[in-house]
């Protein structure tokens, strides 16, 4: 045997006794193992959670979001280690591109924030103002949606139930 190829002989012999070792645990998980199926056996299993029915509802888009921003962040690592090893022979130039880099990348996650990419909770909604009242009441009320209806005159008190007959009680 050539000596270079034998210093690989130790490691070739760990990967066949690892091939080995796992097409020898399943062969005997199969023979030795119980091959009862229940109902509990064959439902999936969920940290413990019991599985009721599909669930319709997605993944919102928020949570691909997030995702994508930590596979920006740990590009922006990869990147980040080499240029700091060679960041000596890389001069200024080196340090002007860098400092590109990050930004944009200090910008998507400004941007992510603000947007409400990482609020993992219910939306809350704005609250806007009220737009100030440039009508009376009266022809507020008549445009919603009373027209046809009985007419209360001005001064009369409403008591919320229909006027019938000639509004005395009978004594």
């Amino acid at each position: 045997m050539n000596s270079g190829l034998a210093e690989y002989l130790p490691v070739l012999v760990l990967g066949v006794l690892a091939v080995l070792f796992v097409l020898l645990s399943i062969v005997a998980s199969r023979l030795l193992a119980p091959q009862r199926s229940t109902k509990a056996k064959l439902a999936s299993y969920e940290c413990g959670i019991v599985d009721q029915a599909a669930i319709p509802e997605r993944f919102p888009v928020r949570f691909y979001l997030v995702a994508m921003l930590f596979i920006m962040f740990d590009i922006e690592i990869v990147f980040l280690y080499p240029w700091a090893v060679a960041n000596a022979s890389l001069g200024l130039f080196g340090f002007v591109a860098m400092l590109i880099f990050v930004v944009i990348f200090f910008l998507s996650f400004v941007y992510e924030l603000a947007m409400g990419g990482l609020e993992w909770g219910p939306r809350k909604r704005r609250v806007l103002p009220l737009p100030a009242a440039t009508r009376s009441g009266v022809t507020a009320v008549r445009t919603v949606g009373l027209t046809g209806r009985e007419h209360v005159p001005a001064g009369a008190a409403w008591s919320g139930a229909p006027q019938h007959g000639s509004g005395t009680g009978a004594g």
